[in-house]
Formats: structure tokens, sequence, C-alpha cells
């Protein structure tokens, strides 16, 4: 199957039962592979044929539903502002709404506990006028919560209740029978008694009170989305470009790649680029989580959204647009929270059947009381309203996808790109964390770590010389002495011949006024074949010593006498040591696998603190290791720099590359460490444990809520003596469910790597 993602932006939804629906309709049509919605973001992700179906089919099934559905892309600039301009609407109906809910609930309820009503409105001395002034009051409410009854109602008469469904039934039912009471009151039938019978003061306290829940709960959402809204805000939107000697301000977007852009101090960076010209200190942290600025010179990349801190860059534009590193960011973070879990799939077939359910139930309590109960009407009517109030199904959708939204989005703040919600559910399984070692557990560059010199010789002379015998070469050892002399800011001379002698070292001459050296720089073969002299037992000891920790041992040899010793290693990470306690300490197994022979690789591992190796292994085996450990039971997470180490990341069961080789990173790992910071492993686990933690806590409430409330509301408790539920308290229950479980999720905003260890 030829199979294309579909992403839609669908309008209308308003429970769980909803994106239940739609996923189950969507889902049966030829030709879907898959179909994910998203309640909390409103969105759905569908996998299909084109050859077997397309978009209109889609749409066509969505709007038979009663929901409308647009391609993300033409919706995705309106997808921020949509949440606040529904929070908008909620609060410009929400207040006039309780004002005269409460004035209806002290007219109705007043005189029950002692507020006098003027004469003209009591309903012992004027019935009449009594019920009338409250049925003129409740209309302004049930016309300013109408959505319910305009989605609520339709979705009823298509066999597809939501939430609105159960609001309208119960609301409608208390005002339709209020209406009735206040017909035969006009026509004098037991005038007194049915003015005690009125639930117009329940239809309207209702309307309010939901009304505050979906406010609060649409306030929630907004916070939800800061993650992003951040992400987005970081770009300017204006930049200086620098075109024959002229400096011009222009729309960020019209900047085309190989533009000079000036950055001013303070300014933030508008693309991604290289830096041809200045040096300054970026800050860097709402990318990567890094919170001390970085020393950007000449060569050095810079990314759009960075902010420049003290100094004048000239940027060359490399990547524009929708190609930027923060426009990829922004990308990721959106997937990943309109992405689901497995673990919301119980919630979602639970809400599919949920609201026939409910309503199933409060027919049978209202009715059973009656019937079987001796209760009034009003009474069976009061528990059938309450039953359709009390329950939740939105509670239900929220649990898994608002803590997954606010999680990707903190990890996102921390520099931890996490792809979607199936891959957190897993990192919090993780029981085994295999590290790479070049790259991941150390720098991936050789450096000098140890100078030992013999006799009347300076540590300046021998790095010198030795930096100098090897500028011509191109061994990675080279690098890393060339470097430790600039380090240490030592001249470097200029060799008049160079040999290299195979497997062995090199040879080079220098000359200085009428004065020349030779210099030999190699293993202790090269030594014993140029008959070096000053060779000594404990030199050699030494020299075993370094190559027990997985050093190369290279000496240095002035005209024929050794004048020092150089130990060259590719150094571990500061971090690495202390990243490996800390897994250890949260129970994980860790494993390095690496390239090395077993004496380097048991080197390295014993200073990083690990105790299991796996070395000698090439990079096309490293998958197949990966592959055995799954088999003997574990969840693998493999920790790699995404460049020779895709294989084994894709094949981990979650894969997680290090932002140092952050284009093959994004495109093969799970999991995105911005920082290449192997404490960023660290944050992955435990924020996934900390959301998954989160979401049990939203379902179980909202499971535990609906199992407890519905059964209350249906009466249990007055079997056995108790009292039965006033609907305005199943109604405030109701309200507040969703935003207990709103509000439980975005605790995580304030996540802190260090609270699972």
């Amino acid at each position: 199957m030829a199979d294309n993602i579909l992403e839609l932006k669908i309008n209308g939804m308003h429970c769980a039962a909803c994106s239940a629906r739609i996923e189950k309709v969507v889902g049966s049509l030829e030709g879907i592979e898959t179909c994910s919605v998203n309640l909390a973001t409103e969105q759905a992700r569908i996998q299909y044929d084109p050859f077997t179906t397309g978009l209109q089919n889609i749409q066509d099934a969505i709007s038979g539903l009663g929901f409308s559905a647009e391609e993300k892309s033409e919706a995705s600039e309106r997808d921020l502002d949509s949440f606040e301009e529904k929070l908008q609407v909620i609060r410009s109906r929400l207040v006039p709404s309780f004002i005269i809910a409460m004035l209806i609930m002290v007219i109705s309820m007043g005189h029950m506990v002692g507020i006098s009503l003027p004469p003209q409105i009591d309903p012992i001395h004027s019935p009449l006028t009594y019920s009338l002034t409250q049925f003129l009051l409740v209309l302004p409410v049930l016309w300013m919560g109408r959505n319910f009854y305009l989605t609520g109602i339709p979705a009823l008469i298509r066999g597809v209740p939501n939430m609105d469904s159960l609001i309208a039934l119960g609301t409608g039912a208390a005002f339709i029978y209020s209406t009735w009471n206040l017909v035969e009151i006009t026509l004098g039938i037991d005038r007194v008694a049915r003015a005690h019978d009125l639930y117009f003061e329940s239809a309207a306290m209702l309307i309010a009170l939901v009304s505050l829940g979906k406010y609060f709960e649409a306030k929630s959402k907004v916070k939800t989305t800061d993650a992003i809204r951040q992400l987005m805000q970081l770009a300017p939107e204006e930049a200086t470009l620098l075109k024959n000697g002229q400096q011009l301000q222009i729309p960020v977007e019209d900047i085309l790649v190989g533009n000079h852009i000036l950055i001013r101090p303070g300014e933030r960076v508008p693309v991604d680029g290289v830096i041809i010209d200045g040096h300054s200190s970026v800050d860097e942290s709402m990318l990567t989580g890094e919170s001390l600025p970085l020393v950007k010179r000449e060569g050095d990349s810079l990314f759009g959204g960075t902010l420049n801190k003290n100094g004048a860059l000239t940027l060359q534009a490399e990547k524009v647009g929708e190609d930027t590193m923060l426009a990829r960011i922004v990308q990721l973070v959106r997937e990943a929270q309109g992405s689901k879990a497995p673990i919301a799939s119980l919630a979602d077939r639970i809400s599919l059947y949920f609201v026939p359910t409910v309503m199933a139930i409060a027919a049978v309590a209202g009715l059973s009381w009656y019937f079987l109960g001796d209760a009034g009407f009003s009474t069976s009517l009061r528990i059938f309203v309450a039953v359709l109030v009390i329950a939740c199904p939105c509670a239900m959708g929220l649990a898994t996808p608002t803590s997954i939204m606010v999680g990707t989005g903190r990890g996102a703040q921390l520099g931890v790109l996490v792809k979607n919600g199936e891959v957190l559910e897993l990192a919090g399984n993780i029981s085994c964390v295999i590290f790479d070692k070049t790259g991941t557990l150390t720098k991936g560059a050789p450096a000098l770590t140890d100078i030992i010199t013999f006799g009347d010789f300076k540590e300046e002379l021998v790095v010198s010389l030795a930096a100098g015998a090897e500028m011509k070469s191109e061994h990675p050892m080279a690098e890393a002495l060339i470097a430790a002399a600039e380090e240490r800011k030592y001249l470097i001379p200029e060799s008049q011949s160079f040999s290299p002698i195979g497997g062995k070292g090199v040879e080079a001459e220098f000359k200085e006024g009428a004065t020349s050296s030779h210099v030999y720089l190699g293993n202790v073969e090269l030594l014993r074949d140029k008959e070096i002299s000053g060779l000594t037992k404990d030199i050699e000891d030494q020299a075993e010593n370094w190559a027990k920790e997985g050093k190369t041992v290279l000496y240095v040899a002035i005209d024929k006498e050794l004048a020092g010793m150089l130990a060259v290693a590719d150094p571990l990470k500061i971090e690495a040591a202390e990243t490996i306690q800390q897994l250890n300490s949260m129970g994980l197994d860790v494993v390095m696998l690496t390239g090395d022979n077993e004496a380097t690789a048991a080197a390295i591992a014993k200073q990083a603190g690990i105790t299991r190796v796996i070395a000698g292994v090439l990079p096309d085996r490293k998958e197949s290791e990966v592959e055995r450990l799954q088999e003997e039971g574990e969840v693998v997470a493999m920790v790699g720099d995404g460049i020779n180490d895709a294989p084994a990341l894709a094949r981990a069961d979650v894969g997680i590359g290090m932002g140092t080789g952050i284009d093959v990173a994004i495109e093969s790992a799970d999991i995105v460490l911005m920082k290449g910071d192997l404490a960023g492993v660290i944050t992955a686990i435990g924020l996934s444990r900390a959301t998954m933690r989160n979401i049990k806590q939203n379902l179980f409430w909202a499971f535990g809520y609906n199992v407890v409330g519905i059964p209350v509301a249906a009466g249990i408790l007055a079997i056995f003596g108790g009292p039965t539920l006033n609907p305005m308290v199943a109604g405030a229950a109701m309200a507040f469910s969703s935003v207990s479980v709103v509000t439980n999720a975005l605790r995580l905003r304030w996540y802190q790597p260090d609270q699972d260890h």
C-alpha cells in the first residue's frame, strides 16, 4: 500500500466521545490504514492509500458526523489563536450567565434560607409572577449556552451523542418540565404546589457551571501551548541585510540563502547560517536548554531564534524559512503534541460507548425510582438530570493528550525533543541504556591528556616540536598535538623535511639558524629502530599504565635522545561518569558498545563507571547487538551520535540521538538531545516517567470520578437512607473534573531533571 499521511484540523469536538467516534468511522473507510484523533489539540492524523480514498472522502465522512475538517497546513497559522478565540467567546458569555443564574437562585430558593422576596414575586402570594420571572430570566442563559443544544441535539439525532447531548438533555428536561408547570400555574392548577416544583434555577445554574468548567479547561489548554508559543516568538520579524555596502531592514521571510545578515548585540538570529565576521557570546538556551552563553567566532554555526549577547556578527544565511532548526523543532513539537500514547487506547474504547451508556443509566435510574422506589415524578426527574450532568467523558479524553502536550513542550524547553506519545510512553519503561563510545561517551576527538619530559627538555619545546612534526600529517593524533600546542599558545615551527615511518611514527627535521634538529615521534618500535637512548624500565611501566587507561603513547626524541612522552586519548565527556551513576541509581542497566579492543574499552568503561562492555563491534554489527539485548527481554534505549549509529538507533525501542549530529539525529532518533550533553538522557527518561505518572493519575481520577459519581447521582446512597444528589452539585462536579485533569497535567510545566533521582 502506498500510504500518505494526512493531518487535519477538526472543528466541533467537545468530548472524548466525539474523537472516538471520528476514529471509528474514518478508520472503517476503505483505504484507511490508521486514524488517530487528538481531543486536546483538535487534530487528526490519518494514514491512507491515495489510490483508494482521498481528502474529500475523509472530509465527507467527518462532516456526516457533524464536524468539519480542514488540512492542517491551511489551519496551522491559526492553531494557537483558536484556543484564545474560544476562551474569549466563553468568557464573554460566562459572566452574564452567572449573574442571571445567581439571580434566579435567589428568587427560587431565597425564601428557604431566610431571604425575603417582594410580595409581587413571592411563591405563596404571587405564584404566577414568581414562576414567570424565573422563566423570563432563564431564557437568556439558555441562549448564551445555545451551543450545548446546537451541537448536542443534532449529535443525538444522528445517533452519535456526546457530552453536549448529556447537558442538552439534562437542562432541557428540567426546563421543559418547569415550563409545563408554568402552564399549569397559568391555568390555575394547584398554583402554589407547582410553583415549588420548578427547576429553572437548575437549568440556568447547570449551564453556568458547565460553561465555567469549559472556560477553565480552555484557559488551561492555552497554557499547554506555551512551549510552542515561546519557540515561535523567538524568531524576529525583521533582519538587517548587508547589500552593496548598505544596511537594509527586510522581513525575515524575504531572506535568501547566501544573504549576508548583520546581527547587532541584543538581537535574535533570524535564520540558520555561519559567521563570516565578528565574534560574540550567544544564548542558545531556548533551543538547547544550555543556560550558559556560548562563544561564537568566524566559521561557527548560528541557529535562528538564538540571542546575540555582546558583539556584532555578520551571518551568511544557509537555511531559511521552514528549513531552519527552529522551524523544524516547532514542527517536531507540534507533531509530538498531536500524537497519542498507547495507554490512551482504553480510554478511547470506553469513550465511544460512554455517552449512550450514561443515557441508559439515567433513564433506568429515573424510571426505577418513579415506578419501583415510590418517588414522585419530581424526584425521579432530579435523579435523571443528575446522572446526565455528572458524567464526564471529557476528563477521560483529556487525561492522556494534555499530559503529552505539556510533557513534550517541557522537553523542548529543556533541550529534549520527543517525537511522539508512543516514544514518551516507551521511554518510561526503559530497562537498559546502550551508549556508543566515540562521540557519545567521549568527546569524539583525540586530545593530549598527559605530558612527561626527560632531562633538560622543557614541555614547551617537546610539545611544539611534536606539533611541528605532525603539521603535514593527516593522522587524528596530529590534530590532537596541534590543538594542544595552539591551546597553550606555543609557537609551532615549520619542518624542513617530513617522513612518515609506516606503523611506527614520523621523522622531521627543523632548522633554526645554522643548527638543525632531527625529531622522531612515534611508538616504542620507532625508538628501537632509530637507536634512541634514554628508554628505561620505569618509562616503559608508565607507558603500560597509560595504555591500560585506554591512551595512545607517543615518544618524542630529539637528536637521538629521548625528550618526552605524550599520552593521547579520546577523553570522556565531563558529565559522563555522573550520568552513568544517576542511571544506575534509577535502576537501569548500562552498556557500552564500541569497536575498540577489549583492553581500551575496559579502560574507558572503568572511567565512566560502566561494568557491562561489548567491545570489538563494528558499526554494521551494532544493530544486531541491540536486537540481541531485546531478545533477552530488555527494553532498550540506544544513545548515539546519529551518524554511523543510525541502524542501531532505529532498531532500539527508543533511539536517543545526540545534538552534535543534529540533522541525522532528527531523522533516525526517537528522542533528540539538542545540547549533545549526556545529562539529557537523564532528563528524557525522567520526563517520560513523570509524564506517565501524570497520565496514570489523570486516568485514575477520570475513571474514578465517573465510577463513583454516576452511581451516587443515580441514587445509590438514597437506597440506604442517604441523600440524593442535587443536579447543580452534579453539574459543578462535572465541570471541575476536566479542569482537575488539565490542571494536573500542567504541573509538568515545572518538571526539573533532578526530580526522579
